[in-house]
């Protein structure tokens, strides 16, 4: 029969192995972080057929952030910043990236032109996590995607420019006051088949940069710039620990 010493050990041993496997398996958490001088609401949209998380949507004072478990199964979504912003309660109005007045966007998409961060979370045979900043849809501030303790090949992927300082004057979505709010895509702007990828234009083949999008990609050569376009950094993440969508970095 084995000691009560040798027996303590043993139990010790496996006590830390347990801990050790519940370290390796440890749930990703999503971060959304406002670094902006100035309060956002982010919103959450999620692919068809996936969780809407937090709502899809909440309040972020300039500076401050939020923490909350990512799925433990397959995930895809988008995620934005809301600014501009004004009303009470569940009702909520944005001069950039509105989702149909409402502070918990449940499902909806933001109003172009807003800055995107796409996600999608455990797939592949080993929990892959792929990232990316879209402006696709235009830019409304600046943001990046930062895994932490990853394996395998995890960049941060950025669009930390803020452009409209530096927006062609027929992309600026301006306010009434006259400030430059955010920048349009050339789609957003002209409604053009072309400029948008559709219909005969919906292919690898006929949908193409144009001057819009080039001036996107100067700026942000990270960044997804128009609907078949290719980021200049690939990368195959394994099983982050958190993955955090900064604004205004």
């Amino acid at each position: 029969m084995a000691s009560p010493k040798l027996l303590l050990l043993l139990a010790t041993s496996l006590l830390g192995c347990g801990l050790l496997a519940a370290a390796d398996y440890a749930p990703m958490t999503l971060t959304v972080v406002n670094n902006c001088p100035f309060p956002v609401w982010p919103g959450i949209q999620a692919n068809s057929g996936h969780d809407v998380l937090e709502g899809g949507g909440f309040f972020l004072p300039a500076l401050s952030h939020k923490s909350f478990p990512a799925p433990s199964h397959p995930w895809s979504g988008r995620i934005w910043a809301r600014t501009g912003c004004t009303g009470a309660g569940a009702q909520l109005h944005c001069a950039t990236g509105d989702c149909g007045g409402r502070l918990q966007c449940a499902g909806l998409g933001g109003a172009a032109p807003t800055t995107l961060a796409q996600v999608n979370l455990h797939h592949g045979g080993d929990d892959q996590a792929s990232y990316g900043v879209s402006v696709v849809d235009g830019f409304n501030v600046g943001l990046s995607v930062t895994p932490h303790e990853g394996r395998g090949n995890c960049p941060v992927l950025a669009c930390r420019t803020d452009l409209t300082q530096t927006c062609p004057g027929e992309l600026q979505l301006r306010s009434p006051a006259g400030a430059v709010l955010a920048c349009k895509s050339g789609c957003e702007a002209f409604r053009t088949d072309e400029l948008c990828c559709r219909n005969m234009y919906n292919s690898p083949r006929t949908c193409r940069a144009s001057k819009y999008s080039e001036f996107f990609k100067r700026e942000c050569p990270q960044a997804f710039t128009y609907a078949h376009d290719s980021p200049s950094l690939t990368h195959q993440c394994a099983a982050p620990r958190e993955l955090k969508v900064i604004f205004c970095h």
